[in-house]
């Protein structure tokens, strides 16, 4: 390249070779033999760590984005007074970069047009993110067949608080329509109206019922906080969406955890006032005079009283400063009951068990849960797994980034273990019911599917010891509650212990004639650990770090399932002795501790393709808090011991 001379990346109109004439003066071609004084060479190339928009569908743009990459051309030896007409023709609102692209003969240093979120979001607003365009633009539709059907033509604030209450009750439906719809617009006004156009829920079929009156209070203070969290929620992605796009480390991640946390948040640290309301609600409307959708409309108007732009602004910020983002994509169930283990009565417990608030969760789904608590990915799970909408008791279970129960669709929560312990914490704290378990996932690579590897048992105790419910007995002595109250064991094919089992997930809901191809990462397969007691104001980013560390380390598989028993005498005997070390623990060694730190480190290190991704000191951090609880776990054995 002649000093005078810049290599160009194109991406846009300019890879139009009519129009880059047309500007330039000169062509350009893929075919060396056909270069001369007026053609350039130019070969593809992808410019890495970009994404490309075009807001206005005139003009492409291309802006930072960590999970992406553009493809183009990489244009050679480009004049200095073509140049000058390009930088015409390109206008203000680019910067010309100094750029590495990717070719086949490696890495070339290039210049590029290149644009900030900034400029988009002053020039374009909403329309700057074409990943949501589409659904935007569908949501949109939707509120306008709300606003046909509800009142139409009413425009005082009651009317707008009923149809913002009436698009609460729809929320699942317009999620499904959003996904399965994912990049197109090929909506038809008939197959809307069809989705949309359903009864209004209603909850009078209860009031008759002796066994659910007892009940219903207690549910419609669950609807009331669940619609001003959604609200708030709500609120907090259409003020600051550009913030919150921002912050998201990848399109494959849910895009509601950050704004979920900040809702949470909101409403933990002003539960005084959110007490207020929900008591306020209960006592001016007695459910026998009112349906479900009046205390709906009542949260929604009242979901404006409790927003604070200020607030939110700043739990945005220090959310942002707090983030430790990985590469492995992860994910969280969380279990509570009042009932605890008895949620799921086994087959040979006889003793009779109520749960004096909920019932069990017997009429989740009348009061319509299942679609308000959608963006928390609540369910009833009653460990049958069915997900038939019949009114059944088990588990009240959330897991943000689930879209769909019976398709298994989610997408991960995050990839940082900060934030995800961050939305456990909120959540429990949210939810006034007995916290009870946790279920953490890790998606795995390509190269680890296939080559897992089942635990050593060392491992197996010392993740016990760190998540398993280790507690001490009316005796004194110390035993792995887990395990002890048969919580994570199963029988249905045999007896095996539930600890970790490997599963596949989809984030896409599209057909080939939808999309172009299915994303890359629309199947995923990730590890599932069962075992982990839930408690509130625990916190588990060391145990996330440590289970990630694991899993990159050492890349385990299931554990135990009832065909691994059944064909390895070595696995039946450890789980033997497992059953009775759970009961009567003794102490973990210092090799097995050492080893098994050992293991983690390495994984963390090389997280990022044999380099770390987390800084070193948080690494560290993570290692001595699983050290140091081992240890502990060891001194109070001793002490138990001692006392007996």
């Amino acid at each position: 390249m002649n000093e005078e001379n810049i290599n160009l990346f194109i991406y846009g109109s300019l890879r139009d070779a009519a129009i880059f004439k047309s500007v330039s003066g000169l062509s350009y071609t893929r075919k060396p033999g056909q270069v001369d004084d007026a053609t350039l060479p130019a070969e593809p190339a992808f410019l890495p760590r970009h994404r490309r928009v075009s807001p206005d569908n005139v003009y492409f743009y291309a802006v930072a984005d960590k999970s992406s990459r553009i493809e183009g051309l990489v244009i050679y030896d480009v004049p200095a007074e073509a140049m000058a007409e390009i930088d015409k023709y390109e206008g203000k609102r680019y910067d010309r970069e100094i750029v590495r692209v990717n070719t086949a003969k490696g890495l070339v240093e290039a210049q590029a047009y290149l644009t900030t979120h900034e400029s988009m979001k002053r020039y374009f607003g909403d329309r700057f993110h074409v990943n949501l365009i589409h659904e935007l633009w569908l949501r949109k539709r939707i509120e306008e067949f709300i606003r046909k059907r509800t009142r139409p033509g009413d425009r005082t604030a009651d009317a707008e608080s009923e149809r913002r209450a009436d698009r609460e009750l729809l929320a699942t439906t317009e999620r499904d329509l959003v996904i399965s719809h994912y990049r197109t617009d090929a909506v038809s006004d008939y197959y809307l109206e069809h989705e949309l156009d359903r009864p209004r829920p209603s909850i009078r079929h209860l009031y008759k019922n002796p066994r659910a009156q007892a009940f219903i209070e207690n549910y419609l203070a669950l609807v009331v906080k669940q619609v001003l969290l959604n609200q708030l929620e709500d609120k907090i992605q259409s003020q600051y969406r550009f913030e919150l796009n921002h912050m998201l480390a990848s399109e494959r991640y849910f895009k509601r955890s950050v704004s979920l946390l900040v809702a949470l948040r909101m409403i933990n640290t002003n539960s005084p006032t959110v007490e207020l309301i929900v008591g306020q609600c209960l006592d001016s409307m007695p459910y026998q005079r009112y349906d479900l959708i009046d205390y709906v409309k009542y949260a929604v108007q009242a979901a404006g009283s409790i927003f604070d732009e200020r607030v939110a602004r700043a739990h945005i910020d220090r959310i942002r400063s707090s983030l430790q983002p990985g590469l492995v994509p992860l994910g969280c169930e969380v279990e509570l009951s009042n009932l605890g283990h008895r949620a799921i009565v086994p087959h040979n417990d006889k003793r009779k068990v109520i749960d004096p608030i909920f019932d069990g969760f017997r009429y989740f789904n009348d009061f319509c849960l299942d679609i308000l608590s959608w963006k928390l990915g609540g369910y009833i799970d009653d460990h049958t797994g069915s997900t038939e909408q019949a009114r059944r008791c088990g588990f009240f279970e959330l897991a943000p980034g689930r879209l769909n129960i019976a398709g298994e669709l989610a997408r991960p929560a995050t990839g940082d273990p900060w934030l995800l312990n961050q939305l456990i914490r909120e959540i429990t704290t949210f939810y006034e019911i007995r916290p009870h378990s946790l279920h953490l996932s890790f998606q795995l690579r390509k190269n680890q599917i296939g080559n897992q590897k089942v635990l050593p048992l060392g491992f197996v105790k010392c993740l016990l010891v760190l998540g398993g419910g280790p507690e001490l007995r009316a005796t004194g002595r110390v035993w792995v509650s887990r395990m002890g109250y048969d919580e994570i064991k199963r029988y249905q094919y045999g007896e095996e212990l539930v600890f970790a089992r490997t599963s596949r997930r989809r984030w896409y809901l599209g057909e080939p004639q939808i999309a172009d191809k299915a994303p890359a990462q629309a199947t995923a397969y990730i590890q599932q650990y069962k075992f982990i007691r839930l408690e509130k104001r625990a916190s588990y980013e060391p145990l996330i770090m440590c289970l990630k560390g694991l899993q990159l380390g050492y890349n385990p598989g299931d554990y135990l399932s009832a065909e691994q028993l059944r064909n390895s005498r070595r696995l039946r005997e450890d789980y033997e002795e497992l059953k009775q070390w759970a009961a009567e623990p003794t102490e973990i060694s210092p090799q097995a501790i050492s080893k098994f730190l050992k293991t983690v480190q390495r994984g963390l290190i090389n997280e990022g393709h044999n380099r770390p991704v987390h800084k070193l000191h948080y690494i560290d951090w993570a290692l001595s808090a699983v050290d140091v609880q081992l240890r502990m776990f060891n001194k109070q054995l001793r002490k138990s011991l001692n006392n007996s």
